[in-house]
């Protein structure tokens, strides 16, 4: 059942990418107001008196703030991937970051690099190569995956920071007061409210802000990390399921050999984890 509430999670963040596509708003208007909505829900969970005490110590909070300005070059750069080359390709240069992950590791977790670290880093390269050698500026895709790799910078960065700092908080807590952070850095830019994208502000809010990650939470107390990271390779598969159904967006072949091979290297960095 751990395992179903984390597949569960995964397929309701895969359908993230045609969201942002279908919502026909600016990325920087589409994220404040979704924040705005997952905020207010997560606001009444958080005011019970067990979560009001962790909220007590200032100096504690600038952790989550922290998070909150690398989420927004996260998010939005992953947004912005959406809006200007394909789903599938977004996404899987989006999951370059385990591999990145694992390349830094070394330098702020102290980690040792292997050869299979070696592998990993040559396999996902050249999957990142082959993928990029697929378009050209002409197609307008460029941009797009540039955007979706910094993104998995971005992630990587959170991943580590993670790692280094969660086990001070509850989940709820550091999210909660992450998108605060990334709504204050926001609310300049937002000038008018878009009715009619209202319903993609609610979607976000709820479903992709606070039910995937209650869900994801629930399952990881009783799956491992890793296991976990491993479940979380099917999200590419979805999001691409999900392209193609409602966007009409056919992988090229270039996308299908350099995906397969930053997935498989993003698998063998999680595998190398476990042993």
């Amino acid at each position: 059942m751990a395992s179903f509430y984390i597949l569960i999670s995964i397929f309701l963040w895969s359908s993230l990418g045609v969201v942002v596509r279908l919502s026909g708003v600016e990325i920087h208007s589409l994220i404040f107001y979704s924040l705005v909505v997952s905020i207010i829900v997560q606001g009444v969970i958080v005011s019970q008196k067990k979560y009001r005490k962790e909220l007590q110590d200032i100096r504690k909070l600038k952790y989550p703030v922290i998070l909150g300005f690398v989420s927004l070059s996260n998010t939005f750069t992953f947004f912005y991937a959406f809006k200007n080359t394909t789903i599938a390709n977004a996404v899987l240069t989006h999951y370059t970051a385990p591999v990145i992950v694992a390349f830094i590791a070394p330098f702020f977790l102290k980690e040792k690099i292997t050869w299979k670290l070696i592998v990993v880093l040559i396999s996902a390269s050249t999957g990142l190569w082959i993928m990029l050698d697929g378009f050209s500026l002409a197609e307008g895709h460029m941009m797009g995956v540039t955007a979706g790799l910094f993104s998995g910078v971005a992630y990587a960065f959170i991943i580590i920071f993670l790692r280094t700092h969660s086990h001070k908080f509850n989940p709820l807590i550091l999210a909660f007061i992450s998108n605060i952070t990334i709504a204050v850095l926001l609310m300049p830019f937002i000038k008018e409210l878009p009715l009619h994208a209202l319903w993609s502000f609610l979607f976000i809010g709820v479903i992709h802000s606070t039910i995937a990650p209650v869900l994801y939470f629930k399952g990881l107390q009783y799956v491992t990390a890793n296991r976990a990271a491993v479940l979380g390779y099917l999200e590419p598969v979805c999001a691409i399921f999900f392209s193609m159904l409602f966007l009409s967006e056919i992988p090229g072949i270039h996308t299908i050999i350099g995906g397969i091979l930053i997935i498989f290297s993003g698998y063998l960095t999680l595998r190398d984890k476990n042993s």
